[in-house]
């Protein structure tokens, strides 16, 4: 029970709201126009374009794979909230596929590029924003963190790459360009809607509940956190200090347990390029979705 009152329903229609924008901007901007994606949403479209196959069920056939293999790598809200983006992203793919409504852009990619970026980079933010995501190679990206070290933004940027040079079977240089476009205007919107980017995220947490707030976060989200023993600059006083590094997606779960242990925290949060050495990447407990609510 103590998971269910973590799952919030509004969430989850966030997700859902995310991935239909998400969706409807592939559907009537990226594909009229011929603008490629990265991830597996561009492995759906190079199916699409070579063998007609519908984007929803692509997404979701791919992902099922995808998302056994990496279950292992995500805490129980997480597999949830993943598996809800999964299924309402690829949903929403194959509902929009059977109520077109593109607008009319009079050809102009250029315009295509930049709506698509802002729309898609929207729809992805608030599903990042809220817990979700939309499977694929995030979790393949977590899988080369965990198992050899390498940050979770070089993953994803390489796996881009190469699904947008796969890409140039069905669109030319010229398209690629504007792909591209496309593409920078996404990522962009994504740090602004949630700021969030492929980089990790630092939590140092002023709080007199150290030691209530450390178990909570390795509890909750499996991650390791330090006791910093500091001085007050003006009080002279001592000050412990939290200090934790989590994935962006878990952003939202640790500012939840800073408000439920100690709402008077002092709390800054920036961006970890990257991280090496043991204590970020590690292999976390196997938990099994058959003791949910034990």
């Amino acid at each position: 029970m103590k998971l269910l009152k973590k799952i919030k329903i509004i969430d989850l229609i966030m997700i859902l709201i995310g991935s239909l924008i998400f969706a409807w901007s592939i559907i009537n901007i990226n594909i009229p126009n011929k603008l490629a994606d990265g991830g597996v949403s561009g492995i759906a479209l190079i199916l699409r374009a070579l063998f007609g196959i519908d984007t929803g069920f692509s997404v979701l056939l791919i992902n099922i794979p995808l998302f056994i293999i990496g279950y292992q790598f995500l805490g129980i809200k997480s597999l949830i909230y993943t598996f809800w983006g999964i299924v309402t992203f690829s949903a929403s793919l194959s509902f929009w596929g059977q109520f077109k409504m593109a607008p009319n852009l009079h050809n102009d990619q250029l315009i295509a590029a930049l709506l698509a970026g802002v729309l898609g980079g929207l729809g992805s933010g608030i599903i990042y924003y809220f817990g979700g995501t939309t499977g694929g190679t995030d979790v393949v990206a977590r899988i080369f963190e965990d198992k050899a070290g390498v940050p979770m933004g070089r993953s994803l940027f390489i796996l881009d790459i190469v699904v947008l040079a796969c890409s140039l079977v069905y669109i030319n240089i010229v398209q690629m360009m504007y792909t591209i476009i496309y593409s920078f205007v996404f990522t962009k919107l994504i740090n602004f809607t949630e700021q969030v980017s492929y980089s990790s995220k630092v939590f140092m947490i002023f709080t007199n509940k150290t030691k209530a707030m450390v178990n909570e976060i390795m509890d909750d989200l499996g991650r390791g956190a330090t006791i910093i023993n500091a001085v007050g600059g003006y009080s002279g006083k001592p000050q412990d200090i939290v200090y934790v590094v989590v994935d962006s997606s878990e952003v939202n779960d640790v500012r939840e347990i800073i408000n439920k242990i100690d709402r008077k925290a002092f709390v800054s949060i920036y961006n970890a390029q990257e991280q090496i050495g043991e204590g970020f990447s590690f292999n976390r407990p196997r938990k099994s979705i058959f003791k949910i609510g034990a």
